[in-house]
């Protein structure tokens, strides 16, 4: 039986760019051919460092950004194609919750209107219908009625994350983007949030991809990770494989340094430099300027997938 509800296929974003009146257009390719599958019901980690690219595929997902190439289908329907009405129709399918609840929230509605721009665009239904509506989804992220006609500044980081939340689900959308919903939020409440995530998945089936930099929150909610590394996926993996036994040398410098208390093997050195520039990527395997394990051919060639369908990589000379 065929679980797959999305399908990312040679996925590319790139932007013009032009030195001068006159000079030479180049392009800042942000994501590089860049293939997975979301199956219903999951919720996919993509991680990477900032830069890497994974909020530009985020958002191109949703089609907040124009990809350049390749395929995004939904069952089997290819919005990455999609424009005008037939885009529109479909919009209601993919939502997407932003990094930072203090701008994602028009601060002159309050969360009744923020939320019934949603839902009269989807739901034929009289106002006190949608109001109820309303109260429901506020109830389903942990928040009371009574909050319906309060404005954003009278809410906490977290309870606008919340009502973020609220108004991506109001679609009733088959998959949600999360943007680094954490980020900005306190350590106390980041657990918080990432668990209402989670229960929401159980609840209605909603398929999640949830971007973040740092590996132990993506560890913690993700059925399966994709590491991301200047526009491309550098290795995929269910989540416990992943950390247990990371094969690329960018997942296992990012496993080094996440925080931990117990680890005392100190063999595993944490990344050193920075993300070279999209607009001038090195030849080669993109990570070889910082990779402790380069050879030779990592200088001149960009190495191909391989591994499992289950725990691939790309990597000439991979972790043991």
């Amino acid at each position: 039986m065929n679980n797959s509800l999305l399908s990312v296929e040679n996925l590319e974003v790139s932007y013009p760019l032009r030195s001068g009146l006159f000079g030479k257009k180049r392009f800042l390719k942000a994501v590089r051919g860049v293939s997975f599958e979301l199956n219903k019901g999951e919720i996919l980690g993509l991680v990477g460092e900032s830069g890497c690219g994974k909020s530009t595929l985020g958002r191109a997902i949703v089609r907040l950004e124009n990809p350049s190439a390749g395929n995004i289908l939904l069952n089997g329907f290819d919005i990455g194609r999609a424009g005008g009405k037939e885009l529109a129709a479909r919009r209601k399918d993919f939502q997407m919750v932003f990094q930072d609840p203090y701008g994602s929230l028009n601060p002159r509605l309050t969360v009744f209107s923020a939320l019934d721009e949603v839902l009269k665009i989807h739901f034929k239904e009289d106002v006190a219908s949608r109001r109820k509506r309303a109260a429901k989804l506020l109830e389903r992220v942990g928040l009371d009625e009574k909050y319906l006609d309060r404005y954003p500044h009278q809410f906490s980081g977290g309870q606008r994350q919340r009502i973020g939340i609220a108004r991506a689900l109001a679609a009733e959308p088959l998959f949600i983007v999360a943007d680094e919903p954490v980020s900005a939020l306190d350590v106390s409440v980041q657990a918080a949030v990432v668990n209402l995530l989670d229960d929401i998945r159980k609840e209605t089936g909603t398929s999640f991809i949830f971007i973040a930099h740092d590996l132990a929150v993506v560890e913690h909610i993700s059925d399966r990770i994709m590491v991301m590394y200047l526009g491309k996926i550098v290795e995929s993996a269910p989540a416990h494989e992943l950390v247990r036994n990371a094969r690329h040398p960018y997942t296992k410098a990012l496993l080094a340094a996440v925080p931990d208390v117990k680890k005392h093997d100190k063999k595993s050195a944490a990344l050193s430099g920075d993300v070279p520039s999209p607009l001038a990527p090195p030849a080669g395997c993109p990570f070889h300027p910082r990779c402790t394990r380069c050879l030779d051919i990592c200088r001149s060639q960009e190495p191909a997938w391989q591994g499992s369908k289950e725990h691939g990589f790309a990597c000439f000379n991979p972790e043991e």
